[in-house]
């Protein structure tokens, strides 16, 4: 067993060695394997630096005349004026010893030993075979250690050896997360983080990089912290694991993404130098996208520059069928739609990290100068009916759309000597402004010919500022635990102005609408503050308890009529517990049980009718309140060779569950009975399932990864309308993804995924006017169901130059038109089913290249970069 081991560490440090080529004159790769990282600071008995003390790293060779050991000169600096000293690039395959001294104090010296982690001996490679990419990154995270505050005292002490050792295996169940290690992933080499999460069990991705945990949109994190920057903005290469967080515990916002957390975490880089990357593509519908990315780093200083221009061509196609009964009048409405969306974006970006010292980093990075520009146009042909009276009409909407955000992020981080502790304190700045200007032409048809014409128009503007402070600290336990507290304030103002006037038929006149203008001005503040501990019972049951504190408030003011809206919600507490056993070497079992809240927003609640959209009228409702949700999960894993199991059982209940509900009443505008979309407070939801994900490289070129979930949801409505409770609907959600590596660096993906009948997906957090449901149709999540539908994707990818440096891909999106969306909604005297059919079989032409000495740190932020604030702006 020991040798089969020994084996596998002798080869797999040859391949390490061949790959780097020559090591220097007269150097011998296999005996110069330098890729150790050792840094330190000097401190004398008061815990004060010494400064310019001379630190000085020797190896012990033998000699071949003397056959006797000597020591020979490694690396030699002195100390900085704050004592730190840093060695890269050394040698980890041989008897190192370290040596500091100075004037008045004794000479210190201690051995540093680098020891290989341990391995099982059957993931040792076999002739010809590459090492799993997975062991690769266990060795290389193995060199690379902080010595802490060395001491010169007057007695000499010895410095225990250094053994740094890892243990992590390519897919882990960690105590409140699943842990996915990509490593050199050959696949995606040369691609974004879109290509890696195709390979990433419970997470869905089309061929658009549209990513969903569950059939949610996740918050996306880098490094354990929010970030702008989008997935297709982050290059493969540079991503060591992904970690899925379905159910995040009390260190993350209690109102946060209900879908959980994607957080990337990067690799670390050990040498000095620049990259970058290079990605153009097209589409058949015109679209085209360029994103460049260039990073440099030298000694204390780290830079990276980024820039994305995309210009976007959507076209969707669909219609819409409505009957109703209202006020005893019977009328039924169709809707042939097509709609086209032209706009262009550009995003630059930089960052600049500065390491004060070997354990104080201090960040910035800022976005500004960019923006978007959006040109939606839609055509309606509607056929109405009423009492058997059938008319005809031709809606024409354009509409302009333009926004322009900025940013700003400062960050501070600070590591201890002891393994694990850190502090780190972020301040996050977002701002924007935004334009928009739609006019909507309704021609009354009779045998073709124009009778009248309706014009509707309106324009608008806002802005708006948001920024979060938050200090976050870590302690290491005695019991293989920690302690983390942090606290967090976010302080958010919006400004919105809208101008809607209308022009009858047969009026030459615009008219003002102002009871259906928005006009408003809302500051919304959010205080917040955890604790939590983990560690490690006696019987080995590893567990994490949290608490989080939240409190906000909001002040609204109508700018038409001076009208004031203002709430409190009051502290609430949000405890969270995971739990985890190890029952043996390759099966895990989990538990996790928490807490989460969200708060209606300004737009939900107040009280008004928004006219603006004729098609879709809604109104907020300023009685609504909070919902809470308790969620359980409950996760076994079991690996075995290169296969992984994982299955999940979830249950999630929500208290008060906000939710779009149509119902008839009076339209202030016309003054008769009309359909208006609200936003009400359901008195619950249910939602639970079982999720199963299989895993496996089947052989040398098949990569295989298959995902299924079923689930049943039901919301409870029986405070709004008893008429219309439903019982629960069971459904199903499966994908399957298979990747071949064929010769001459070509590869294929091929991936499938079904979508069963559902209930309607619950609108929170959205605003009122458009964006109700597909073409401005109001659909809500406790008033319909979406019919089945599945897709398919291909994609081919070809491989080439020196290294690997460029790939060509070509995408092929549903293939067969298959991804069409037919929903259902019914209520209170009306019924309707709309259909939505969006970019069916794109066709997309990739090119990345990169460029430089990969530095595969330069994008590691370590500063607070709020997501939110990004996707306010866009």
């Amino acid at each position: 067993m020991k040798n089969s081991i020994l084996t596998s560490i002798i080869a797999l440090i040859s391949f390490f060695s061949f790959a780097q080529g020559p090591a220097g004159a007269g150097g011998n790769n296999a005996a110069n394997f330098n890729r150790g990282h050792i840094f330190g600071k000097v401190v004398d008995e008061q815990g004060k630096p010494v400064e310019f003390a001379s630190v000085v790293l020797l190896k012990t060779v033998v000699d071949p005349a003397t056959k006797q050991s000597k020591d020979i000169l490694v690396k030699a600096q002195q100390a900085e004026l704050n004592g730190d000293f840093n060695f890269k690039e050394i040698p980890v395959n041989v008897r190192l010893k370290l040596k500091i001294s100075f004037v008045g104090y004794k000479n210190y010296e201690a051995p540093v030993q680098f020891e290989m982690p341990k391995m099982d001996p059957s993931s040792a490679p076999k002739p010809g075979q590459a090492p799993d990419p997975a062991v690769m990154a266990k060795m290389m995270a193995a060199f690379e250690k902080d010595l802490g505050n060395i001491k010169l005292l007057s007695d000499s002490k010895e410095l225990e050896a250094v053994v740094v050792t890892s243990t992590k295996a390519l897919l882990e169940m960690d105590i409140d997360k699943k842990s996915f290690n990509v490593g050199q992933n050959l696949v995606t080499s040369g691609g974004t983080a879109v290509d890696v999460m195709r390979n990433i069990p419970s997470v869905q991705v089309d061929i658009d990089g549209n990513v969903k945990v569950r059939n949610a949109n996740p918050t996306l994190f880098i490094d354990g912290r929010p970030t702008s920057l989008s997935m297709d903005q982050i290059p493969a290469d540079i991503i060591e694991k992904v970690e899925v967080i379905t159910n995040p515990s009390a260190k993350y916002d209690a109102s946060g993404s209900m879908a959980g957390i994607i957080n990337i975490i990067l690799k670390k880089n050990k040498k000095n130098g620049y990259n970058g990357m290079l990605n153009l593509s097209a589409d058949r519908f015109g679209g085209s996208s360029i994103m460049g990315n260039f990073s440099y780093q030298q000694n204390k200083w780290s830079l990276t520059l980024m820039g994305m221009k995309m210009n976007m061509r959507n076209n969707t196609e669909g219609n819409s069928q409505r009957s109703s009964n209202i006020g005893g009048v019977e009328s039924s409405v169709y809707q042939d739609i097509n709609s086209k969306n032209k706009g262009s974006m550009f995003f630059p970006r930089f960052s600049v990290d500065y390491a004060v010292t070997n354990r104080t980093t201090l960040s910035l990075a800022g976005f500004f100068g960019g923006g978007g520009k959006f040109s939606p146009t839609e055509d309606i042909k509607i056929t109405s009916t009423v009492n058997n009276f059938t008319t005809f009409s031709n809606r024409l909407s354009e509409s302009s759309r333009e926004f322009n955000p900025s940013g700003l992020q400062l960050g501070f981080k600070h590591t201890y000597p002891k393994a694990g502790e850190e502090l780190s304190m972020d301040f996050n700045y977002f701002g924007g402004t935004n334009k928009n200007d739609a006019t909507y032409t309704t021609n009354y048809l009779n045998n073709g010919n124009i009778t009248g014409t309706q014009i509707q128009k309106n324009i608008g503007s806002g802005r708006n500022n948001f920024m979060t402070f938050q200090t976050d600290y870590v302690k290491p336990l005695k019991n293989e635990g920690n302690i983390e507290m942090g606290v967090r304030a976010q302080l958010f103002e919006l400004v919105n102005e809208n101008n809607n006037t209308l022009k009858a038929v047969g009026s030459d006149v615009y008219k003002s609408i102002p009871s259906a203008s928005t006009n408003y001005e809302n500051k919304n503040n959010v205080y917040a503050a955890y604790v939590s501990v983990s560690g490690k019972t006696a019987n080995k049951i590893s567990y994490k308890i949290g608490l989080r504190a939240e409190s906000s408030s909001y002040d609204g003011k109508l700018l038409n009529t001076n009208q004031t809206f203002s709430n409190s919600y009051p502290l609430s507490l949000f405890p969270s517990i995971f739990l985890k056993k190890d029952l043996t070497p390759t099966d895990q079992l989990q538990l996790s049980i928490t807490r989460r809240v969200s708060r209606p927003n300004f737009f939900q609640i107040i009280p008004f009718v928004d006219y603006s959209d004729s098609l879709n009228i809604s109104r907020g409702n300023a009685n609504l309140v909070p919902e809470f949700t308790t969620s359980g999960e409950l996760s076994y894993s079991k690996t075995k060779g290169s296969a992984t199991f994982l299955l999940s059982g979830y249950y999630k209940y929500t208290d008060n569950l906000i939710t779009r509900y149509l119902s008839q009443e009076i339209n202030p505008i016309s003054g008769k009975l009309d359909l208006i979309n609200t936003f009400v407070n359901a008195n619950s939801s249910i939602n639970y399932g079982i999720e199963g994900t299989y895993t496996n490289k089947l052989q040398n070129w098949w990569d295989l990864t298959a995902n299924v979930n079923m689930y049943n949801s039901k919301i409870n409505t029986a405070n709004i309308d008893k008429a219309q409770i439903t019982d629960g609907l069971w459904t199903v959600f499966g994908k399957i993804n298979n990747t071949f590596l064929l010769p001459k660096k070509w590869s294929i993906q091929l991936s499938m995924d079904y979508q069963g009948k559902t209930n309607m997906p619950i609108t929170q957090n959205q605003g009122q006017g458009g964006g109700g449901g597909p073409m401005g149709q109001a659909q809500s999540s406790s008033q319909g169901y979406i019919e089945p539908f599945y897709g398919v994707d291909l994609a081919i990818k070809k491989t080439f130059l020196k290294n690997d440096l460029a790939s060509l891909t070509l995408a092929t999106n549903d293939i067969f038109r298959t991804r069409g969306n037919t929903r259902y909604s019914y209520g209170e005297g009306f019924s309707q089913k709309y259909y939505r059919l969006s970019n069916p079989q794109m066709i997309r032409l990739t090119l990345s290249i990169r460029f430089g000495q990969f530095n595969m740190n330069s994008m590691k932020k370590n500063n607070n970069q709020n997501q939110d604030g990004m996707q306010m702006g866009q």
